[in-house]
């Protein structure tokens, strides 16, 4: 991890700056989005940096702890008046364009593979299809709110396939981690996301494009005006 290129690093940086500037505008400039957000990235930038996670055969493993609190955040969202029409307000177009993020994610990815941070599984080479999202997300916008040619069963569909995609390679990533749920990559774990920034791959990413497919298809799926 230490030899890595600084562009891998550049990119990754920007990839999260692009993440929050249009999630930030999704949720029509919400300050209290922002702010949320950016606490939980100063919290997981700390406890990386004084080396938390790599303690990774810890039970129950420590790497829960970039994934559960949002992922009960969440569940309370979808599950509570205010939550839901916080959900309802958001910009399906601007959720959709969201996930160009995941283009810059699967090269960073690549590269991290390349340098023996991660497993070939948890790129394109390997398992991961997401690179898919990241590339038809510009067109499924343009067709879908622009030219208004896609309807709403295809953006559903499309939704959901990138969701799956999205959890497949979650499901791999986690497997793959050094600890004591390890079932993949034995000669090369998942060791980068264990690290700053990567970090915010799991902590921060994935729950933001998480959500955004969660919320697309509540709103596809309730308001027929989209």
């Amino acid at each position: 991890m230490e030899n890595l290129p600084l562009y891998v690093y550049l990119v990754f940086s920007l990839t999260i700056f692009l993440a929050i500037l249009l999630f930030y505008k999704a949720s029509n400039q919400s300050k209290s989005t922002l702010f949320l957000i950016l606490i939980w990235i100063i919290f997981q930038t700390v406890i990386s940096l004084l080396g938390f996670y790599k303690e990774a055969n810890t039970i129950p493993p420590r790497f829960g702890l970039l994934i559960i609190p949002p992922l009960i955040l969440t569940i309370i969202r979808f599950n509570n008046k205010k939550g839901k029409r916080y959900i309802d307000g958001l910009n399906i177009k601007t959720l959709t364009v969201f996930h160009i993020i995941r283009f810059p994610v699967e090269i960073v990815l690549y590269w991290l593979f390349i340098h023996k941070a991660v497993p070939e599984l948890m790129t394109f080479e390997g398992r991961n299809f997401d690179v898919f999202s990241g590339i038809s997300a510009p067109f499924i916008y343009y067709f879908g709110f622009v030219k208004k040619s896609l309807n709403r069963s295809v953006l559903l569909l499309w939704n959901f396939i990138c969701l799956g995609l999205l959890l497949n390679i979650a499901f791999n990533a986690i497997l793959s981690l050094p600890s004591a749920f390890q079932q993949f990559a034995f000669d090369q774990p998942n060791i980068a996301i264990l690290q700053f920034p990567f970090v915010l791959l799991p902590s921060v990413l994935v729950p933001m494009v998480l959500f955004s497919h969660l919320a697309s298809i509540r709103q596809l799926l309730i308001n027929k005006k989209v």
